[in-house]
């Protein structure tokens, strides 16, 4: 992001639940200067995306939380998704979209673990396949995948 040309928007996805995340919020924001517009978006990406400035680049951190936040929520995944799908696709500018790859682990041992897993692997594997470019971070180290 940093290459592009400000405004910049980040669009966070997480919320506060306990001490030690209001501090993982805390240690964010304090990296991002006043080029930066932070909106706070635990569950609604789509007006997030709506009202973001014409041409900004914006930055979502991170649909996994996001996913988290609508699953628990027991809103319905896939009009959820379907909604986000059609925001990226109406928005111009460049979107950077943040996504934990969680499939790489053991298969979790309860049901909504594992539907969390699995539906953010579909989610990841959506939006993937209509990206620009796919890069996985391996122990900091970006890879190309797309």
């Amino acid at each position: 992001m940093i290459a592009l040309p400000p405004p910049w928007i980040y669009v966070a996805t997480a919320e506060p639940f306990d001490d030690e995340m209001a501090a993982r919020i805390a240690e964010h924001r304090a990296r991002r200067d006043n080029r930066w517009r932070t909106v706070e978006a635990p569950r609604d990406l789509v007006s997030a995306l709506a009202v973001a400035q014409a041409g900004a680049s914006v930055l979502i951190d991170c649909l996994t939380l996001w996913l988290s936040n609508v699953l628990l929520a027991d809103a319905d995944i896939d009009v959820e998704i379907k909604r986000l799908e059609d925001a990226l696709m109406r928005r111009r500018g460049v979107v950077v979209l943040v996504a934990n790859e969680v499939g790489l682990g053991i298969v979790p041992d309860n049901a909504l673990a594992r539907r969390f897993r699995d539906v953010a692997g579909r989610l990841n594997q959506q939006l993937a396949t209509r990206a620009d470019h796919v890069v996985l971070l391996v122990a900091g180290i970006p890879l190309q995948v797309k």
